[in-house]
């Protein structure tokens, strides 16, 4: 059967899950980090106890989840080839801590008729075990050759969008490694498209591409940088949209542009680029 539009609110199974320092250690060197991030690449530096990147929420527990119905189960059938990540926007209630064992639960939030397309989303709220509220996760689906059941288009048009009347405010350039996938992939996206030249040929690639929450992993690792002196207490939320796709190796330049919040809230737009080549745009940030 094609999507199911009422699937709409539907929620997933209570599913349980856990991380230990290993596993945020691993993240931290998949998105780049290494001697001058000790807080994040290491666990026994002298003095500097570990911290967790706040952008781990997009692959916390991966492969350690109990066994549940997810919410995206619920949405329909459709060829899995023709969707693409869409969206990624993490919310921090708290410093993730560097082990835990939590619950969590999906939602679908919204269905759009893109008319060729649908873009479905999908929220998972993160919790303790004791039931506080740790982050919650939102994520955009663009599944090609779904729509046309005459639905809602959904918003559309500029959002975020940098101030045009000035230069950045902060801007930081990261190098990718050619094998930087070979890193990213193992903290729980083995996507054979990151990885396997003939796969990704299928998807008319000439090599396989970086993963999208690898560069959003950089992204964020820039803004702790930038915007809260690497402290994980002061960021609190992140979104972007991936416009573009990153070959391995590529140089990732985030630029961002501190903007009045709409409550006086400390807020910042930003883009993340290869060159001149925005990969992702529509990127906010709050932060204290």
């Amino acid at each position: 059967m094609p999507l199911n539009p009422d699937a709409v609110g539907e929620v997933g199974e209570v599913i349980t899950t856990s991380w230990t320092s290993k596993d945020c250690l691993l993240y931290a060197v998949g998105i780049g980090a290494g001697q001058n991030d000790l807080a994040f690449s290491t666990e026994n530096t002298n003095g500097v106890p570990q911290q967790v990147y706040p952008t781990f929420a997009v692959v916390a527990g991966s492969g350690n989840a109990s066994r549940g119905q997810r919410a995206m189960g619920k949405i329909g059938s459709f060829n899995f080839a023709m969707l693409v990540h869409g969206s990624e926007a993490v919310t921090l209630h708290r410093p993730i801590p560097v082990e835990a064992e939590v619950q969590m639960q999906d939602k679908v939030v919204a269905m759009h008729d893109k008319g060729k397309a649908a873009v479905v989303v999908i929220e998972n709220s993160v919790r303790t075990m004791a039931g506080e509220p740790l982050f919650d996760v939102r994520m955009s689906a663009f599944i090609r050759g779904e729509g046309g059941w005459g639905g809602e288009r959904g918003p559309s048009g500029p959002q975020n969008e940098p101030p045009v009347d000035r230069a950045p405010d902060h801007e930081t350039t990261f190098a990718t490694s050619p094998d930087q996938a070979f890193v990213y992939r193992l903290s729980g996206d083995r996507n054979p498209l990151h990885t396997d030249p003939s796969f990704a040929a299928l998807g008319g690639f000439d090599r396989p591409i970086l993963h999208g929450l690898c560069t959003y992993g950089f992204t964020g690792r820039g803004l702790l940088a930038q915007l809260c002196d690497n402290d994980p207490a002061r960021f609190h939320h992140i979104e972007g949209r991936f416009s573009s796709p990153v070959m391995p190796g590529e140089a990732l330049t985030i630029r961002t542009w501190r903007v009045a919040g709409p409550d006086g809230s400390n807020t910042a737009v930003f883009t993340t680029s290869v060159g001149d080549r925005v990969v992702i745009d529509q990127g906010l940030v709050r932060f204290s």
